[in-house]
C-alpha cells in the first residue's frame, strides 16, 4: 500500500479526532465563562445581602451602584439596575450554596465540603445560563420543581424557550405518570427508565384538528409536525416509520408509528385510537411487540415497549388489560389542547409579562 493510499485511508479519521477536540475544548471553555458568570452574580448578591443585613442599607444603594458601575466600567455589560435586584434575588433563592471560587478549590483539593442544599448540585447551578435563572425564579416558587427542570434542561439540552414552553405545559407533572406494566415485564433500572420516559398526558396543540376526526388524520398531522412531535415524546426518541409494514403467516400488518429510543436502547410501537382506552387494544400491542422483537430487534436490544395513545383511559380497566399481557406496554392519553392545573396555572405570570421580564438583561 502506497503512502498516498495510507493517507487517504486515515487522514478522514484524523480530521474527525480533531474537529471533535476544537469542538469539546469550545463547549468547555463556553461553559467555563459561564460558571464565572454564575458565580459572580451570585457572589456581588451575597455583597448586597451582607451589607443590607448588617449595616440597614435600603434598596436606594442598587440605582446608585448600577450608575456608578457604569460611569467607571461602560464597556462592561449586565450590571443595570434590574440585574442587581436580580443577583439579589438569585442569591437569597440559593444562599444555603456556596457557588464561589473557594469552593471550587476546596472540591480540587479533596477536601469536603458540605452541600447544603441536595437539590441544586452545584453543577448543574453553574452550567445553566442566567437567562434560564431567571426564568425558572420567575416562573416557578416550589423548590423542588425548579430543581426538577434545572435537571430537566441540562439532560435535554433545552434552550431558554424550549424550557418555558416545557413548564407552561407542566411537564415535571406528566412525566412517568403513564400507566404501565414496566414493574412485571422489565428488570429494574430498566423498568424505572422506561416509566420515567413516558408521559401523561400528551399534549399535542401544536394540531390543528377538530372533532370528529379520524385516527389516520392524527397520524399524519404528528408526521407533518414530526419536530414538534418529537419534542413532545422527549429526548432520545428516533423516528424509523409510519404504517411501519410487518408480515407474519403470509398476512401483511401495518404498526401505526415505530420509533427507536437511543437511551432504553429499544423498539417503541406507538399506536393512536380515538376515544376511550378498550382492553382488546393491549392485545393488539402484544402482537406487534412480539413481532417486532422476532423481526427487527438486534440481540443486543432491550425488549420492545409499547405505547397505546387514546383521548381517554380508565386507570383501573387499563391495569386489568395490561396484568394479562407479557410485552412491556403503557397506555397514555393525549389532548389536542393544552390545559394547566388550575393551581399551576394560576400561579404562573403570563408570557407577555415572563417576555417582558427578560427582554432587558443589561
Amino acid at each position: 500500500m502506497t503512502d498516498k493510499t495510507t493517507f487517504s485511508l486515515h487522514y478522514p479519521g484524523l480530521l474527525a479526532e480533531i474537529k471533535q477536540r476544537i469542538q469539546s475544548a469550545q463547549t468547555r471553555a463556553m461553559l467555563g465563562v459561564n460558571a464565572e458568570l454564575i458565580r459572580l452574580y451570585w457572589e456581588i448578591g451575597q455583597m448586597l445581602d451582607a451589607r443590607q443585613e448588617s449595616e440597614g442599607w435600603g434598596s436606594a444603594v442598587i440605582p446608585r451602584l448600577a450608575r456608578d458601575i457604569h460611569n467607571e466600567l461602560p464597556e462592561e455589560k449586565g450590571f443595570s439596575e434590574r440585574n442587581f435586584k436580580r443577583m439579589l434575588a438569585f442569591y437569597r433563592a440559593y444562599r444555603d450554596l456556596n457557588l464561589v471560587p473557594q469552593a471550587v478549590a476546596q472540591i480540587e483539593t479533596g477536601e469536603i465540603v458540605p452541600q447544603a442544599v441536595a437539590l441544586f448540585p452545584r453543577e448543574v447551578m453553574l452550567s445553566l445560563p442566567w437567562g434560564h435563572h431567571l426564568l425558572l425564579m420567575e416562573k416557578l416558587k416550589d423548590s423542588e420543581t425548579r430543581s426538577w427542570y434545572m435537571r430537566a434542561t441540562m439532560t435535554n439540552g433545552w434552550s431558554r424557550g424550549m424550557l418555558q414552553m416545557q413548564i407552561e405545559s407542566a411537564a415535571h407533572a406528566r412525566q412517568g405518570k403513564a400507566t404501565s406494566n414496566f414493574a412485571l415485564r422489565l428488570p429494574p433500572p430498566q423498568s424505572d427508565l422506561a416509566r420515567q420516559t413516558l408521559k401523561d398526558p400528551y399534549l399535542f396543540d401544536f394540531l390543528t384538528l377538530e372533532e370528529p376526526f379520524r385516527e389516520r388524520e392524527l397520524e399524519t398531522g404528528l408526521i407533518a409536525h414530526l419536530e414538534k412531535f418529537l419534542l413532545e415524546l422527549g429526548q432520545g426518541f428516533a423516528f424509523v416509520g409510519r404504517q411501519y409494514h410487518v408480515e407474519v403467516g403470509d398476512q401483511d400488518f401495518y404498526i401505526d408509528l415505530l420509533f427507536y429510543h437511543l437511551r432504553l436502547r429499544c423498539f417503541i410501537v406507538i399506536e393512536l385510537k380515538r376515544g376511550k382506552f378498550k382492553p382488546e387494544y393491549a392485545g393488539k400491542m402484544n402482537f406487534y411487540c412480539g413481532v417486532v422483537d422476532d423481526v427487527l430487534k438486534h440481540q443486543n436490544d432491550a425488549p420492545t415497549i409499547g405505547l397505546i395513545l387514546c383521548q381517554q383511559q380508565n386507570e383501573v380497566i387499563a391495569e386489568y388489560a395490561l396484568r394479562g399481557v407479557d410485552k412491556p406496554i403503557g397506555v397514555s392519553t393525549f389532548d389536542l389542547t393544552r390545559a394547566l392545573p388550575t393551581e399551576l396555572a394560576s400561579s404562573l405570570p403570563s408570557i407577555e409579562q415572563i417576555e417582558r421580564e427578560l427582554t432587558e438583561l443589561t
